[in-house]
């Protein structure tokens, strides 16, 4: 026989779902069963999983030589990784829990790696339980299982890119302190990004050429729109989405931004470009696409070409 009660509470980061049971085993009729041989109780809900207690009057494992009563909890498929509070003690012979056994440990069920019963070997001595808690004949186990559903508090992506985007977005904002030009067009920057992203820069804003570097820049083999694109990446280490930047052909913009990439030590962009390119190799650019591959010491396109 048994009764059960089932609970349900909300803390601030973690639900509970709990449900307990008092399981009464005839120990009499079954204290003789074979080593790993268990009377079990009914299911019961908590958490959205069915659990049993399987109760091993001789215990669990043989190498206990049957002095032990082994109590083990049974989770039924779970679909997902639970955690479960499982607390297992005996009642006495004066109608309370009996100090002999008294357990609480934190278990993990996961069908993933078949991990379904949890308990303890050694619960009690025998000796012990039938001393003082065998009840003409019959023995009632106190089980509680508090099943712990995570529910972590939310936390935002990083925005730092559209952080750093919004630094260039304005191209005149307060902060910076260097600027470029190219074919007429000016782009103003901050140093300290351009050297934390490029070693190239670093060593011209910070290293021995730092005192002949002026605060404006001519650059004399890029265009605009490949700089811009480049400029962006450096900022936000992704490639811009808006069709108005790119205002060259996708992959020719691709040509030209693999050559910047090479210039300015930009590891990550580089092998972008080349995958770019790489997938658009057709036998009317692949001598071009070789050639761009050769040009600025791009081994990974050089290979792509050579394998097509």
């Amino acid at each position: 026989s048994k009764r059960c009660r089932t609970t349900g509470l909300v803390a601030r980061t973690t639900m509970v779902d709990s449900a307990s049971l008092e399981f009464v085993v005839d120990y009499e009729q079954n204290k003789h069963l074979a080593v790993g041989k268990s009377v079990h109780s009914d299911y019961i809900s908590a958490g959205g999983h069915d659990w049993r207690i399987h109760c091993y009057p001789r215990g669990w494992v043989k190498a206990n030589n049957g002095k032990y009563l082994s109590i083990y909890l049974y989770c039924s498929e779970p679909a997902t990784t639970v955690r479960v509070i499982f607390k297992a003690n005996v009642m006495g012979r004066h109608g309370k829990p009996s100090p002999i056994a008294a357990t609480s440990s934190v278990f993990v069920y996961s069908s993933k790696d078949d991990i379904l019963w949890h308990g303890w070997s050694r619960f009690v001595k025998r000796v012990d339980l039938e001393a003082k808690c065998v009840i003409e004949g019959r023995v009632t186990f106190l089980c509680h299982i508090l099943v712990m559903h995570d529910n972590p508090i939310p936390v935002p992506p990083p925005k730092i890119g559209n952080h750093l985007n919004s630094l260039i977005d304005g191209m005149d904002m307060d902060g910076t302190d260097v600027s470029f030009t190219t074919n007429g067009e000016t782009f103003h920057a901050h140093r300290a990004v351009l050297a934390a992203r490029s070693p190239v820069f670093r060593a011209k804003f910070f290293g021995l050429e730092a005192g002949a570097t002026s605060s404006n820049i001519i650059l004399e083999d890029i265009e605009p729109a490949t700089f811009k694109v480049l400029l962006k990446f450096m900022y936000t280490d992704a490639l811009p989405g808006d069709d108005r930047v790119l205002r060259s052909p996708p992959i020719e913009m691709f040509h030209h931004l693999l050559a910047a990439a090479d210039k300015y030590a930009l590891h990550r962009l580089k092998l972008i470009c080349a995958r770019k390119l790489g997938e658009n190799v057709s036998l009317d650019s692949i001598a071009t696409t070789l050639d761009l591959a050769e040009t600025n010491s791009c081994l990974e396109l050089k290979t792509k070409c050579i394998d097509s």
